[in-house]
C-alpha cells in the first residue's frame, strides 16, 4: 500500500461530513483519507492538496474530487482559482508518507543508503544535501535544536561540520558515518530518526506551511466546519493544539471588551485521540500520531 493513514476512522468521523458539503484533504498522499470522505459524499467536493506529484498519480476518477498539485500553505489561494471560498472541513495528516519513506531515492530513511534529498516536492532545487553542506555550523545547530529537539545540537553540527571540511556529504549513508562519533549507540535508531526529522522540516519549511494552514483554516471554514488535524511529533501538536485552543500558537486566548474569550475554534477534543494498540500493531507507523479535532465558532 502507499500509505496506510493513521485513525482513519476517528479523523472521518471528526469532519462531520455532510453529503452535499465542500471539503479539502491538504495532503492527499495515498488517498485514504480522501477516499473515505468521497464514500460519504453525494453532490459535495472534495478538493486534494499534495506537492508530491507522486501522490496525486493516486487519484481516481470521481466527479466529486478535485486535485491540485501545490503545498497546502496556498490553500487559500488555489480554492480561490476554484472559485471556492468556504468549505465545511478541513483535514490534514502530516508528516512523511510510507511511500516517501519506503523509496530509498527520496532519501527521508535512514534504512537506505541513497542521495541526501528529502524534498517533498521534486520540483524544488534545494535538497537536504545543500543544507548539510552549505549551512553554517551555528545555523545548523539551531536547526537540530529547535527542529529535532537535540540535546548535543552543537556537537552534532560541528561533527557535520569537521566531516563536510575534508569531503561533501552527498548520501544518507555519508551522512550517518559523518555523525557517527556523537550517535548514541544505545539510542541510535531514535537519534538518526530526529537528525534527518529536523533536516526534512527545515528544508520544506514544514513547520512555517502548518503555521500558514492553520490560520488559513479560519478563515475559509464555514461556522460549524470541523478541522481535523494528525500529527506525528510534539512541535506539530503544539502548535495544532494551541491554535485550536486559543485561535495563536502561544495558546492564550485573546479577551474582548467584556473580558469573553476571542477565538474562532472550540476543540472537539480537550486531549489528542492516539491509535489502539491493535492499531499500531497492523500499522506500526501510527504509534506517534495524535489526532485534534476543532469546530469553526461563529
Amino acid at each position: 500500500m502507499y500509505h496506510k493513514p493513521a485513525l482513519l476512522e476517528e479523523s472521518i468521523e471528526g469532519l462531520n461530513i455532510k453529503e452535499n458539503g465542500i471539503y479539502v484533504d491538504a495532503t492527499f498522499g495515498g488517498g485514504g483519507h480522501a477516499n473515505a470522505i468521497l464514500e460519504r459524499l453525494k453532490n459535495g467536493k472534495l478538493f486534494v492538496f499534495d506537492q508530491d506529484i507522486d501522490a496525486l498519480k493516486n487519484s481516481k476518477n470521481d466527479k466529486n474530487l478535485y486535485t491540485i498539485h501545490s503545498n497546502f500553505r496556498y490553500m487559500r489561494e488555489k480554492l480561490s482559482e476554484q472559485d471556492i471560498s468556504k468549505v465545511d472541513g478541513i483535514i490534514a495528516d502530516l508528516g512523511v508518507s510510507s511511500h516517501q519513506i519506503d523509496t530509498p531515492e527520496r532519501g527521508f530513511s535512514t534504512r537506505f543508503d541513497a542521495p541526501l534529498d528529502m524534498r517533498m516536492n521534486t520540483t524544488e532545487t534545494q535538497t537536504a544535501a545543500d543544507i548539510v553542506n552549505s549551512y553554517s555550523v551555528s545555523k545548523l545547530t539551531l536547526i537540530f535544536s529547535e527542529y529535532g529537539e537535540i540535546a548535543n545540537s552543537h556537537r552534532l553540527a560541528q561533527a557535520i561540520g569537521n566531516a563536510r571540511a575534508e569531503q561533501t556529504i552527498h548520501t544518507t549513508g555519508e551522512l550517518i558515518e559523518a555523525i557517527k562519533e556523537c550517535t548514541p549507540a544505545q539510542y541510535q535508531h531514535k537519534y538518526l530518526a530526529k537528525v534527518f526529522q529536523a533536516l526534512r522540516l527545515e528544508l520544506n519549511q514544514e513547520i512555517d506551511a502548518l503555521k500558514d494552514l492553520l490560520k488559513q483554516s479560519a478563515d475559509l471554514l464555514n461556522v460549524g466546519g470541523r478541522l481535523v488535524v494528525i500529527s506525528y511529533h510534539s512541535l506539530e501538536d503544539r502548535l495544532v493544539k494551541n491554535y485550536m485552543r486559543a485561535g495563536n500558537f502561544e495558546g492564550i486566548p485573546e479577551k474582548n471588551m467584556y473580558g469573553h474569550d476571542i477565538k474562532p475554534f472550540d476543540p472537539i477534543t480537550r486531549k489528542p485521540i492516539i491509535p489502539t494498540e491493535a492499531e499500531i500493531e497492523t500499522n506500526n507507523r501510527a504509534r506517534s500520531a495524535k489526532l485534534r479535532i476543532a469546530e469553526r465558532l461563529a
